[in-house]
């Protein structure tokens, strides 16, 4: 049988260094998930034969039933699954439309969950899933309220996922960076340059998710920014937390 990885989101930014890291471990193919072919067979073309470009729209059913039925069909050993395909708008609630709401909610969410339950039939000891989360899931975050609320719930299953995949000998493991210095920022918002505190390199995001997932964690935190972070959410009132949110961003609204 053959050993696979599968990345969601595959072609940029996080997601394409997980394909180049993940070419560095013991696997046949490395799946590579996206809705852009052209992006995806860039990827093979950079990262060799063994990346496979699959190209699919993880917010239609559809395309998860027939992803659903290419794995039963080559009945692989699924090693790796990452969910990093991610939709994000940092906007007022009030002016997202029904479509975004939709689309954001079925990618964020019911794609990862609907994956995990795809692929564990072909997991085994050893298997490790990794959900694509983030620091704005450890509090409210007005203004990135849809966004956060999401990564919350990636945070939440993830963890208890992984309470429930234990006896398996599964990993789950919700990565939570706060900052990614990828295209998915926007660098200006309303004429000003935004400025991202604690801001990270995605290469270093990667490695420490896939370190903590080979050590068994439920949480992977690759920054002392975001460690400090997620101990003052802990420790501060969430209106307080709210209210410092706030203030940081009140230039660009």
């Amino acid at each position: 049988m053959e050993k696979i990885a599968i990345v969601t989101g595959a072609s940029g930014g996080i997601g394409r260094v997980f394909v180049r890291e993940l070419t560095k471990e013991a696997l046949d193919e490395i799946w590579v998930v996206g809705r852009n072919e052209q992006r995806l067979l860039a990827l093979k073309n950079e990262f060799g034969d063994r990346v496979t470009p699959i190209c699919k729209d993880l917010t239609k059913n559809a395309d998860l039933l027939t992803f659903s039925d290419l794995l039963k069909k080559q009945n692989p050993t699924v090693l790796w699954l990452v969910n990093n395909a991610g939709i994000a708008r940092m906007a007022p609630s009030r002016e997202f439309t029904f479509s975004e709401i939709e689309q954001t909610i079925d990618l964020n969410c019911k794609a990862p969950s609907a994956l995990i339950n795809i692929c564990i039939p072909f997991m085994e000891k050893g298997s490790k899933i990794l959900n694509i989360s983030s620091a704005s899931a450890f509090q409210p975050v007005p203004y990135i309220n849809l966004y956060a609320a999401t990564k919350a719930f990636e945070r939440s299953y993830s963890r208890a996922l992984n309470e429930e995949l234990k006896p398996c000998g599964i990993t789950v493991t919700a990565v939570c960076p706060s900052w990614v210095d990828t295209d998915m920022l926007s660098k200006e918002i309303n004429g000003k340059k935004v400025r991202f505190p604690g801001i990270v390199a995605p290469e270093k995001v990667v490695k420490k998710a896939l370190k903590d997932a080979k050590r068994g964690r439920d949480m992977s935190i690759c920054s002392l920014y975001v460690k400090c972070q997620h101990l003052n959410v802990k420790l501060l009132p969430q209106k307080l937390t709210m209210k410092i949110w706030l203030h940081s961003i009140k230039n660009y609204l």
